[in-house]
């Protein structure tokens, strides 16, 4: 087991060091590994790519563990548009692919449209409700998260740090779209840095874009420009303009789905969801025969959403409250975290 661990920790990093950067890969281009196994996995990214440090970095960490772990065979497809999930998606179910998973909520329809074309197929997407889409297919699986729990986590250290310091306490936070997820990451949010300070002014806007880090970086500026002293970013590759706003600015920035501490000392913590176990899992599903339409919902009560790490800057007593309010709803003393942004 720890010679396996080790060598995912190889895997980890590779990945991480290649998906710092450079152009977009196209549609067309992909990532591959064979190696004779009888299950074939497909990944198709949503236009973020495998280089947006966070939701589909960690969806392919996923699918290289299932590699390593399970023995499958993975291929990876880039889409550069919207326009590009369907033919991508049906690609891997025409070929015969025994899993093809979806990353995102922009890819909801058109997995609704791959599965119920190839019913015989299996498909799982991240972050949609498979009850809620048109066709409801029964071979398609929806992998979800209470991003409200972790939300209220951060929130709840961000209204905590307003709080003692001086003038008036605001805090932002730059969505990609007013879509569920988001919205959840962002409506726990804000109830808990309200429930840390009940005079706290929360911001927030839409950049209605998960890669231009200029219009992100131009949404934060805005919010600080209006006292926010902590930016949180729920906009993917797009959210890392906000961030780099607050280290501009000298303003705490929150990271979001990875733990985003490597950025720098100006990350107070990031709502971490763990996507790439969720990935794995689904993997695991149809490796044991087990796999059927659905969904499957990850909380912080089975690790499946979390807190990062916390800045060593943040007083000792603050990250004990913080670590009483997760205990307080994985024991369910908390309850109906807010999931809708008004």
């Amino acid at each position: 087991m720890k010679r396996s661990l080790a060598l995912l920790s190889v895997l980890v990093l590779l990945v991480a060091a290649g998906c710092g950067g450079g152009k977009k890969s196209s549609a067309n281009t992909t990532t591959e590994a064979t190696g004779g196994s009888k299950l074939k996995i497909g990944l198709v990214t949503d236009i973020g790519g495998l280089n947006d440090r966070g939701f589909n970095h960690l969806s392919y960490l996923g699918l290289l563990r299932a590699q390593h772990e399970l023995g499958v065979d993975q291929r990876v497809y880039q889409a550069k548009s919207t326009q590009e999930y369907v033919p991508n998606l049906s690609t891997f179910a025409r070929q015969g692919y025994d899993l093809t998973i979806g990353v995102g909520f922009t890819e909801a329809t058109a997995v609704d449209t791959a599965a119920t074309n190839f019913p015989k197929s299996k498909f799982a997407i991240v972050d949609v409700d498979q009850t809620e889409e048109q066709h409801k297919p029964a071979n398609l699986l929806g992998l979800l998260f209470k991003e409200q729990e972790t939300g209220y986590l951060v929130g709840y250290l961000a209204g905590l740090e307003e709080k003692r310091k001086p003038g008036k306490d605001v805090i932002g936070s730059v969505g990609g779209q007013k879509q569920p997820p988001v919205d959840r990451f962002i409506a726990g949010y804000q109830a808990g840095a309200k429930a840390a300070d009940p005079g706290i002014t929360t911001l927030n806007n839409y950049s209605e874009d998960f890669s231009d880090l200029a219009k992100c970086k131009q949404i934060a500026l805005n919010q600080i420009g209006q006292g926010a002293g902590v930016i949180f970013q729920v906009a993917g590759g797009c959210g890392l303009g906000a961030l780099d706003a607050a280290k501009e600015k000298g303003v705490w920035g929150i990271g979001v789905d990875a733990d985003q501490s490597f950025l720098g000392p100006y990350i107070l913590t990031s709502a971490v969801k763990r996507v790439d176990t969720a990935v794995f899992d689904a993997i695991k599903l149809v490796v044991d025969g087990k796999f059927k339409g659905g969904n499957v919902v990850f909380g912080l009560k089975d690790n499946g959403v979390a807190i990062g790490k916390i800045s060593p800057k943040v007083p000792k007593s603050e990250v004990a409250k913080v670590m009483q309010i997760r205990a307080d709803i994985i024991a369910g003393k908390i309850k109906n975290i807010p999931t809708e942004v008004k």
